[in-house]
Order: C-alpha cells, then structure tokens, then sequence
C-alpha cells in the first residue's frame, strides 16, 4: 500500500513590491510616510512587502507611470524574486495598467484598488457591501479592456472585430445595469437610515471620525460598554455603528464612522457618502488623533479636509489625543541619549493642548485619563442639551 500524499491547502501570503513617484517639493519623510501606509495597506489585506521602487519625476509617464529604466528594473527584481503583484502608489490609468500589466506579466494594483479590497473583506451590512460593490463597479467600467487582452482586439483589422468587441460591449451594458440597482438599492437603504435617525428622539447626537487605526473603536467600546470590532489594522470597522451611552443622568448617542486616509478614491468617497451621514447630522464630533504616529500632525490636517468637504468642519469638537502611552518625543534633550516620555501634565502644557482647544490626553488601551474626559464630554453634551431641549426633565 502506497503512501498517502498531503496537500498543503492554505492559501499562499502573496508576495508585494510597492512603487511610488517623488514629485518636485515632496519632502523625502513625506514620501517615506506614504510607502509606509501603502506597505500597512498590503499587510491589511494579508499581502506581505518585500521591496519598494521610488523615482523622482515631475509627473508620472503617461504610458508606463514610472520611466523605462526604472520599469525594467522593477521587471528584473519581479522575475527574479518571484513577486505576486505590484502595487503603485497612485491611482493607474487604464492605458498606465495594460501597459505595466503587459511588461511585468504579474498582477498589478494601486491605491484605489488595493482600498477597495480591503473595503470588500470589511464590509459586513448590507449598506456597506452595496456600497463596496458600487464602487468596485465603478472602478471596473473603464478598465474593461485590460481582462480581453487574450482576445488581441489591440491588432484591429479583418477577423479581430467579431468577439471580443461584442463581449466589452455586453460586459458594459451588464455593469452599468447593475450600478443603476445598486444606486437604487443605496437609496431606498439612505431612505431607511434617515427614518431611524428621525425615529431617534431627543438626544444629542456625538459621533467619533478620525484617521483610520487612531482608536476610535477602542473609544466607543470604553464609553457604550459593547463589543465593536477594534483591530491594529486600517479600516477595522468599515460599517457606522451607533449607540445609546449614558454618564451619570444623560443618555446620548454615539456613532463610530470609517476612518479617513489620505489619497482615499474620490468614487468611494461618494458612495461612502449617506454612511458619513451620521457624521453631518452628530451635535458633537469626537476627533480622535493617534498621538504616538510620527506624522500625526498630518492626518489631523487630512481629518479636517475631510470634514469641510461634509460640510462638518464647523461643529462643536473635541480633539482627543489617544495612545499617549506610546507616545515618544521626537527630539531628545541634550542631556539625555534616549527621546523622553512626556508626563500627563506636559501634554497639557504642550502646544497641542493650546491649538487644539477643548483637547484631552488619553489612553484608551490602560484607561488613563478616562475620567476627566468623560467629565468633559458630559459638561459638552449636557450644555447643548440644556440650550436644546430647556424644558426636558431628563435632567432633574
């Protein structure tokens, strides 16, 4: 009796190089921060980064996204090294994908491709999945030609128009049918959504926004006392999660929305539109920062874009700095070889107390400093509700 044989069945880590341009005035950490989001964003979705390609350019090629030189370079090291796909670290035309897919033979994708993977793996409502969909659809529509190649319509002339055409055509016709149902589906969900939030009484609305991966699951976890899915990885929680909280005699409701990122897809920012909707309707915004990020200055500022394109920069916020814990100051003293920790009371002291009033220094892993934000969000939510609803008895 032979010998039986075992497969191993586990999928494969898919194996990365990432591929950015430095354009005129881009200072060399920006590029570095940008790499390293892209490298986070491929560990997300399970990939694993084993070389990064970077070229200074005034713009991208229009054919090729990178020069020739560098394109047969990174041809060179994906061949010897044995790569599963690239990643660019902008979005790729379609002409800029089938010319980098015919070179590099092996699979290629970009930011707005590599987002929306993620999107798709995250998405658990129905809300959320219509909303991936359409945007993966949209994405999809003028890149059609690239899954054809097979067909080499590119040659033209007698006897290639037949098939493969005909096919396109078809594909499209399908695609455009089914992002008009998704659309109307998006609706009829946006229309649900706007009942509930009618629906929901007097309370004061409070939602949490903030850079993907700052805590802010973590956040509404400690206040509401519920589990909601926190996880060390970008967009952890993709579907908005509302909640009745009460500290001490008030209730209000809190909302944790997906997490903003630079270079986010326009397309996917406008079906992630009716979710964000928690965000423009909240009294109060919650804006949490990820202290201990090297760049975190940054993504504040990207935070903020975000808001003013909702129309929601000018709500009543609280700036939260979370993970203090972690924190390490970038410049050392003279004195000591090693960057020091900053005590609770030199954050207070500190310029982002000062620029970012009401601001508040805590760690929401150790609970430090959980009190006095409370007490903070309480004295917010209690004055609106005052001003708001001055004859409810909730409050006596």
């Amino acid at each position: 009796m032979g010998r039986q044989k075992y497969y191993d069945t586990a999928l494969k880590q898919e194996r990365a190089v990432l591929v950015g341009v430095i354009r005129p005035g881009e200072r060399p950490e920006e590029t570095r921060e940008y790499l390293d989001e892209l490298a986070f964003l491929v560990d997300t979705a399970g990939g694993k980064v084993e070389h990064e390609f970077t070229q200074k350019m005034l713009k991208p090629d229009r054919a090729t996204f990178v020069g020739t030189g560098k394109l047969e370079e990174i041809q060179a090291y994906v061949k010897s090294e044995e790569i599963d796909m690239v990643v660019f670290d902008d979005e790729l035309s379609p002409s800029q994908l089938r010319n980098i897919e015919r070179e590099l033979q092996v699979k290629i994708l970009d930011r707005s491709n590599l987002i929306l993977d993620i999107f798709a793996g995250r998405a658990q409502t129905a809300q959320a999945k219509t909303q991936v969909e359409l945007a993966q659809l949209q994405y999809l529509l003028p890149r059609l030609t690239r899954l054809w190649t097979h067909l080499e319509r590119q040659k033209g002339g007698i006897g290639m128009r037949g098939p493969g055409e005909t096919q396109i055509e078809s594909d499209r016709r399908m695609i455009l049918e089914k992002i008009s149902l998704l659309k109307g589906r998006l609706k009829l969900i946006d229309k649900q959504n706007e009942t509930q939030r009618k629906n929901r009484g007097q309370l004061i609305r409070v939602a949490l926004v903030g850079y993907t991966n700052v805590g802010k699951s973590t956040i509404m976890n400690m206040l509401s006392k519920s589990e909601v899915f926190a996880e060390n990885k970008l967009f952890a929680t993709l579907d908005t999660t509302v909640r009745k909280v009460v500290i001490e005699n008030l209730p209000f409701l809190l909302s944790d929305t997906v997490g903003f990122i630079r270079k986010l897809p326009h397309h996917l920012v406008e079906c992630f539109k009716s979710t964000l909707d928690e965000v423009r309707e909240a009294d109060i915004l919650i804006h949490v920062v990820d202290v201990s990020h090297a760049h975190f200055e940054d993504q504040i500022n990207v935070v903020n874009e975000t808001l003013k394109d909702l129309g929601a920069r000018d709500k009543d916020t609280i700036v939260v700095f979370n993970k203090i814990d972690a924190y390490v100051s970038p410049e050392p003293d003279h004195d000591e070889e090693e960057p020091k920790m900053l005590t609770l009371e030199d954050f207070k002291r500190s310029w982002m107390a000062s620029n970012n009033a009401p601001a508040i220094f805590i760690s929401a892993l150790h609970k430090e400093n959980l009190e006095e934000f409370k007490q903070l969000l309480y004295d917010k939510v209690v004055a609106m509700h005052t001003e708001r609803y001055p004859y409810d008895k909730l409050l006596y």
